[in-house]
């Protein structure tokens, strides 16, 4: 059991902090106020993987094309919410900012 001291937790908060505010302020405006949690697990819960990896094969990071036709935050949110309708996913608009901000995050660093 790890105990923490007041110095301890309260240094562990700050760097926690510092993180997070890190994170926030490398994402688009569009991405600001995301659950970066949430997106992950929704990309594992509905195996967004399995899904590029038929069809773009190996895999599936082939999809990721940050210069390609996805160039601005809006349209990779928009995408999402295409994969979101056209295989009945059933997210909510907060939850397609999520997995945006996460595959923004992961692959296509938008500023």
């Amino acid at each position: 059991m790890t105990i923490f001291t007041p110095f301890k937790l309260i240094t562990s908060c700050f760097v926690a902090t510092l993180i997070g505010a890190t994170n926030a302020s490398a994402q688009p405006a569009l991405f600001k106020d995301a659950d970066l949690k949430l997106g992950m697990e929704l990309i594992a819960e509905k195996n967004c993987d399995s899904c590029h990896q038929k069809r773009v094969g190996g895999d599936g990071s082939a999809i990721y094309r940050p210069l390609g036709r996805i160039n601005t935050p809006g349209f990779l949110r928009g995408m999402i919410e295409q994969c979101n309708t056209e295989l009945n996913l059933g997210f909510f608009p907060e939850e397609v900012t999520a997995v945006a901000a996460v595959l923004n995050r992961d692959h296509y660093k938008f500023k």
